[in-house]
């Protein structure tokens, strides 16, 4: 858990940091790039000086299993376990995606809070992803609505399922909204495309 008081942390917008406020959103299936995508986008956003807040959710794997998904803040030093196959740990909720019990305790005190802070401090949010499991936990999920609906550019890779419904979304706020289906053909350019409408050029 970490905390931060000192409201003099607050940052403009990125309106008001010169960087329209562009959303992106990444679908496509499991396995296509979408998070060597965000991964790329985000480095490059990192080089230039800008601080990006959010957090991703890497697989656990133990012997080469699949075996649930941490949830790591960027721009914290704090993770934790989003969800482990049920049964197999301690703390897991009763809340469950498929085989996965989500660790309710984990999701708010790396997820919510990195996402309260992005808002606040941040000049551009990354969510990687906002799927199923991240949306089953309440607090969570309105941190994540806070953050695609705040006046600062946005990067979310969105499960697969989901994508339309955050597009319709972010288009009814009137956001410019970049919306990416990634296939083989196209993973290579939409890191650059992401970036050029970012940065307004």
């Amino acid at each position: 858990m970490f905390e931060v008081s000192d409201s003099s942390l607050t940052r403009p917008s990125g309106r008001e940091r010169g960087l329209p406020v562009v959303k992106v959103v990444i679908t496509g299936r499991p396995g296509v790039g979408k998070s060597t995508i965000f991964a790329e986008v985000v480095e490059n956003l990192k080089r230039r000086g800008y601080s990006v807040c959010g957090f991703f959710c890497p697989e656990i794997r133990i012997g080469g299993v699949r075996k649930g998904f941490k949830i790591v803040s960027i721009g914290l030093p704090i993770e934790g376990v989003l969800s482990y196959v049920c049964g197999e740990m301690s703390g897991l909720s009763s809340l469950t995606v498929g085989k996965y019990c989500i660790k309710i305790d984990d999701a708010i005190s790396v997820g919510a809070h990195s996402l309260e802070y992005a808002v606040r401090v941040c000049d551009i949010i990354a969510l990687d992803e906002v799927g199923p499991m991240e949306l089953k936990v309440k607090e969570l999920e309105k941190r994540i609505w806070d953050a695609l609906y705040s006046a600062k550019p946005t990067v979310a890779v969105v499960h697969v399922r989901l994508a339309e419904e955050v597009r319709r979304a972010l288009l009814s706020r009137s956001f410019k909204t970049l919306y990416f289906v990634v296939t083989e053909s196209n993973r290579g350019e939409i890191p650059q495309i992401v970036l050029r409408n970012i940065f307004n050029y």
